[in-house]
C-alpha cells in the first residue's frame, strides 16, 4: 500500500497500462493535479521502480513515462479498482 496508497499514484500508473506517455498528455489525463503533484508522484513512482522516465535529447525536451516490469505487475489490482468503481457508480 505505501507504494500506491496515495490519490494520485493509481491513477498515473492506470494510464500508462496501455503504454508509454508523454508527460503532458499523462498529465492532462489526470483531472484536477497541480504540476507540482504530478512532478512529484511520478518522481515518486521512478523512485520505487514502477515507473520509468526517458528523456528525448530534442528541443524543446520530451519527457515520457512508461511503466516497469514491476508496474505492470500491478495491472490485475488497478483493473480491478477500476471495475470497482465503475460499479459503484451505477
Amino acid at each position: 500500500m505505501n507504494l500506491i496508497g496515495t490519490k494520485w499514484k493509481p491513477l498515473i500508473l492506470f494510464h500508462l497500462l496501455e503504454g508509454g506517455l508523454r508527460s503532458g498528455i499523462l498529465q492532462k489525463h489526470i483531472e484536477g493535479i497541480s504540476n507540482k503533484m504530478f512532478t512529484q508522484t511520478v518522481r515518486e513512482l521512478e523512485k520505487d521502480g514502477l515507473v520509468e522516465r526517458t528523456v528525448f535529447p530534442v528541443v524543446p525536451p520530451h519527457v515520457e513515462y512508461k511503466l516497469t516490469a514491476r508496474g505492470l505487475s500491478l495491472e490485475a489490482i488497478l483493473r480491478g479498482l477500476d471495475a470497482w468503481g465503475l460499479q459503484d457508480s451505477k
